[in-house]
């Protein structure tokens, strides 16, 4: 369990698997985002992927989500996370072989918020973030 008034920062896949209700999103990870004591922050990084992917016709199925994008946060009551000068030059700077500037974005601004990431991508824990996922990773991050 995460600690009581705890900020998140969602994947872009877990903010896609949340909102369109995919069996793929972990218990842990449900119970996390949906815990009126949690703030559940979405990067601006996230809408940029979803855009990204969209228009280079790897996710079709996104286009409502696009379309619906500032409605579905407030009707989730997650909070918009702007990039801000300083994340973008961290990401920029982070060492390592991984080249996803979403991931590396992600990362530098969880690490920035001291938010834990919801993801079940395994490269945040390799750059020090923590993560929820399943539980185990849920009691990490608390």
């Amino acid at each position: 369990m995460t600690p009581a008034g705890t900020k998140l920062l969602l994947d872009t896949h877990a903010l896609v698997w949340w909102w369109t209700d995919d069996a793929r999103l972990p218990a842990a990870a449900r119970a996390a985002i949906a815990a009126p004591e949690n703030t559940v922050l979405v990067s601006a990084a996230s809408a940029w992927e979803i855009a990204t992917k969209y228009r280079l016709g790897k996710c079709a199925e996104v286009a409502p989500l696009l379309e619906e994008f500032e409605t579905l946060l407030r009707r989730s009551r997650f909070a918009p996370l702007a990039v801000t000068l300083g994340q973008a030059q961290a990401a920029g700077a982070l060492p390592g072989p991984h080249r996803d500037p979403f991931d590396r974005m992600l990362i530098a601004q969880a690490r920035d918020q001291g938010a834990p990431v919801v993801s079940g991508d395994p490269v945040f824990a390799a750059y020090d973030v923590a993560v929820i996922w399943q539980e185990q990773d849920a009691r990490a991050a608390s």
